[in-house]
């Protein structure tokens, strides 16, 4: 049996399973932790094709979809927009429910 990068078996489960990868979205964006959610649309970018076919549904260029998924990356909200409309999902707003 061979190891695989936990990125590589991540990819393969959201590819397989779209309902979970936005569920762990929904869920970083809960808690705001970005390198998290940097780590999640890292993988989610290898389940929808990697890099460059991200890059080219988003209208981003590689080297920037590269650099804005990096672990010191911060993507603006008209980058993160478009690669979530990439791999077809979208941003939205909801209400803080009340304690």
């Amino acid at each position: 049996m061979t190891s695989r990068p936990n990125d590589e078996a991540m990819a393969e489960i959201y590819r397989d399973d779209p309902d979970l990868a936005l569920h762990v979205i929904n869920s970083i964006l809960e808690d705001g932790d970005q390198a998290e959610l940097l780590i999640v649309l890292r993988q989610m970018t290898k389940a929808f094709g990697g890099v460059p076919t991200v890059a080219e549904k988003a209208n981003l260029n590689p080297t920037q979809l590269y650099r804005t998924l990096s672990p010191s990356g911060n993507p603006a909200l008209r980058n993160f927009s478009a690669i979530l409309k990439a791999m077809g999902l979208r941003l939205s707003v909801t209400p803080v429910s009340s304690v």
